[in-house]
């Protein structure tokens, strides 16, 4: 049984996991670069390392250093949050060769769906809808205008290896296609070291819909239902809420089931995320599959009342799932914010000195948080400094929580999105629950602020 838990993470999600080690016994090792030397999830661990200097490469990317940490320590296993090394293969695989347990799933499962053209593969053979687009890697700009004549435009360019809107691009014609081609490559080759490229078709209004799933090592496999996510800026995730105010019951119940059918047919163990884009008719299709747990994980957790993180913890013990689908249900509706360290109406980073945090406490009102009041926020790392969720009886009672909450939340010394966050819920749009995933886009980028 795994009795000591290493977190090669930081920040919010590092202290998260932290809280449930803690609840269930587990002992935890943090680990922190020297920018994070203060950090709150620092002090909060058993036991803490400094493992580099500021930039990822040289500390939370240096695998031979996380490795032997984790074997000095004598951790049983390594969590890996979201980000980093949560979906990376050859991180598992070392954790593997040393008898560490990875907590998420197999290497060789994780390799599959981080390759998105091989994901595609996946899950067309798994009967799975996915968007009209091509199935191999398209070597040239040539060669990918060709074929975007037989697809259609606008089309999504996409990176093969990449993840949060990096090598990702709309196009809208021959010549789009050309210029993005080559730079979108190179990017993904900086940051993935793989600069294949593919196209799919572009879904016009499409709304973003994931499932969660729990799966364990004898093959049982559920979802906890469904994270509306349309609302998002650079293919980034703004807000968050479960369950989608836009799909029917009937369409529910249809992703679920692909979902859990996607994750049999590859033999999925831990907790992943089927992502789907869901058109006008409520058509849905394959997107990707986030084999780690994901940022928003919260607004699931407190309609459904399980702990994920806990979860992914029995399931590395070998532990079988303790309900069958039919004993899962959900209750209430919870919306969670991310609070940004950025300016609202450019959406740029903004570091500094927090003078003082001061995020209200009360009942159906939880945060996750990487801060505190006289905190230096670094421009090393994500600039998303903390998580408000709120939970409601109805969608309305949960929005006019977060609204209450965040007027009314102090963040002094740095810019937040929080005026950017009260505009969006007060947009007609939102509350209706009548979003797409170009929002943002439309109605609050920096070009339409002018």
């Amino acid at each position: 049984m795994i009795s000591k838990i290493l977190i090669a993470n930081r920040g919010e999600i590092a202290a998260r996991i932290i809280r449930t080690c803690k609840e269930m016994g587990i002992q935890t090792v943090a680990i922190y670069s020297e920018a994070d030397k203060d950090a709150p999830y620092v002090e909060m661990a058993d036991e803490a390392y400094l493992i580099g200097p500021p930039q990822v490469k040289e500390s939370y990317l240096n695998v031979d250093k996380i490795i032997e940490t984790a074997t000095e320590s004598n951790v049983d296993a390594i969590h890996p949050g979201y980000g980093f090394f949560s979906e990376n293969g050859k991180f598992a695989k070392e954790c593997e060769k040393i008898g560490i347990r990875f907590i998420g799933p197999t290497s060789h499962v994780m390799d599959m769906m981080g390759n998105k053209i091989e994901a595609r593969k996946a899950m067309k053979a798994a009967n799975v809808p996915i968007v009209p687009g091509t199935e191999d890697a398209i070597p040239t700009a040539e060669e990918a205008v060709e074929i975007a004549k037989h697809i259609g435009y606008p089309i999504m360019l996409k990176a093969s290896a990449g993840g949060g809107g990096i090598g990702m691009q709309v196009v809208n014609n021959d010549e789009e296609l050309q210029k993005a081609f080559q730079s979108n490559a190179k990017r993904a080759e900086m940051f993935f070291g793989d600069g294949s490229m593919f196209l799919e078709k572009k879904i016009e209004q499409a709304r973003h819909v994931e499932i969660q799933l729990l799966a364990d090592r004898h093959g049982n496999v559920v979802h906890l239902f469904e994270r509306e996510c349309s609302i998002q800026r650079r293919n980034q995730k703004v807000l968050e809420e479960a369950p989608s105010p836009y799909i029917s019951d009937e369409t529910r119940l249809k992703m679920g089931q692909a979902a859990v059918d996607a994750a049999k047919s590859i033999g999925y163990t831990n907790a992943g995320t089927v992502e789907f884009l869901v058109d006008r008719e409520e058509n849905f299709y394959f997107l990707e599959m986030n084999t780690r747990i994901q940022v928003e994980h919260p607004v699931t957790e407190e309609i459904t009342g399980i702990d994920i993180v806990k979860e992914q913890i029995n399931i590395a013990n070998g532990k079988e799932l303790a309900w069958k689908q039919e004993d899962l249900s959900y209750n209430g509706h919870a919306i969670e914010a991310r609070i940004y360290a950025e300016d609202p109406k450019t959406f740029f980073p903004s570091p500094g000195h927090i003078k003082e945090f001061d995020v209200p406490k009360g009942r159906n009102i939880r945060l996750e948080t990487a801060v505190k009041s006289n905190y230096q926020v670094t421009p090393f790392y994500d600039p998303m400094i903390s998580k408000l969720i709120v939970t409601g009886q109805t969608r309305e009672d949960a929005i006019s929580l977060l609204k209450e909450t965040l007027e009314h939340t102090s963040i002094k010394g740095i810019k937040t999105n929080i005026p950017l966050l009260l505009e969006i819920i007060n947009h007609e749009q939102f509350l209706s629950g009548n979003t797409t995933t170009t929002f943002i886009e439309e109605h609050f980028s920096p070009i339409k602020k002018k």
